[in-house]
């Protein structure tokens, strides 16, 4: 305070000098550097992802009740009342918005992993696809941002295709989350759905299905190649009855942003997750990242690892109406095995080993 009462009093006397020297003097104030002012809007980019798909559909569910007993109980009943005339959209295409799969809030959360999604084959818009994601992840943060967001330029690299990223139902029926998924052309992985976007809604539609589902989520962790695939063929039964070719994509790392605790089959703690799967239609996972402001602490914030979504040679699907079991089995196994292709040929460029391969349960 001395310091700058002096540079003050050398200025009213004429003296510049005195002032320049005694701002000199001054400790510089210890402003944060571009990168770290970039770093944490990616990890707040990431984590309002995270938490909404945790916790949005609850709070808003909880705060519509709430605004039925107070003053604006009007602003929930007008809500409610377009929830019931809104209610199948979802299941008829949706309500994407070009504007919210814009947001640069998608290019932060793109940049923090990163995420990259590598094009191998031209798809083209005269047809419609039934893309199979693996792994699934604990948040398929992969699947979200290639196909839910325009941040790695989907539309870009394969003109003419507007894909539509599936989940779970039961989160079209929570206020406002419902909304929020739509406008990234997210659909609910049900059967009128998929019927929908593959034989009403014209051709360039590609759905995007995490065909491992809740049960691969279980088995997700950090140097673990695996999918689960031997069974799930619900998916090629659809690609057959709407004539919709098959493409596989993997997408190498999305098992590397979280740690898991795995419960051996058989444990109490399998079995809860097993009933808790059942009963709600997805699995809890006992999982940490890191913390907010240091990677050596335990946190909610994913690891930043490279997550790299290759898109693989879609199979001609021909259309057949009453496919019998031998033909499901026969294009199961042509998508295994070109997934399996598909593994084999970029592992080594994203960081494998050559002698790494892929387990399919």
């Amino acid at each position: 305070m001395k310091t700058i009462i002096a540079a003050y009093s050398g200025v009213l006397r004429g003296t510049g000098a005195n002032f320049l020297s005694a701002i000199q003097d001054l400790p510089s104030v210890p402003w944060p550097s571009k990168s770290k002012v970039e770093k944490q809007l990616q990890i707040i980019s990431v984590m309002q992802w995270v938490l909404s798909f945790l916790v949005m559909g609850a709070v808003c569910t909880v705060g519509l009740l709430y605004l039925f007993f107070t003053d604006c109980w009007l602003i929930a009943a007008l809500y409610i009342a377009w929830l019931v005339f809104d209610w199948n959209t979802p299941r008829q295409g949706g309500r994407r918005s070009s504007w919210v799969r814009n947001w640069t809030v998608w290019k932060y959360f793109r940049d923090y992993f990163p995420i990259r999604l590598i094009k191998t084959h031209t798809l083209l818009p005269s047809r419609n696809y039934i893309f199979g994601y693996h792994p699934h992840g604990i948040f398929c943060f992969g699947a979200f941002c290639n196909f839910g967001t325009e941040a790695t330029g989907f539309s870009k690299k394969f003109p003419g295709i507007c894909p539509h990223l599936a989940t779970l139902a039961g989160n079209f029926r929570l206020p406002l989350l419902r909304d929020y998924l739509m406008s990234g052309g997210i659909c609910p992985v049900n059967r009128n759905s998929m019927d929908y976007l593959l034989s009403r809604n014209g051709t360039g539609n590609a759905v995007v299905i995490v065909v491992g589902g809740a049960a691969e989520s279980l088995e997700c962790i950090p140097g673990k190649h695996s999918v689960t695939l031997k069974n799930r063929k619900g998916f090629v039964k659809l690609a057959l009855q709407q004539g919709a070719d098959l493409v596989p994509v993997y997408s190498f790392g999305e098992n590397e942003v979280y740690k898991q605790i795995i419960f051996e089959e058989g444990s109490w703690g399998r079995y809860l997750q097993r009933k808790f799967q059942k009963l709600m239609g997805f699995a809890p996972c006992f999982f940490h990242g890191c913390g907010i402001f240091s990677t050596n602490s335990w946190g909610m914030v994913p690891y930043s690892k490279d997550i790299n979504t290759v898109v693989g040679e879609p199979i001609t699907v021909p259309k057949i109406e009453s496919p019998s079991q031998d033909e499901v089995d026969l294009y199961h196994d042509m998508y295994v095995q070109s997934l399996l292709k598909l593994f084999d040929r970029y592992k080594v460029k994203f960081g494998l080993l050559e002698t790494d391969t892929l387990a399919l349960h």
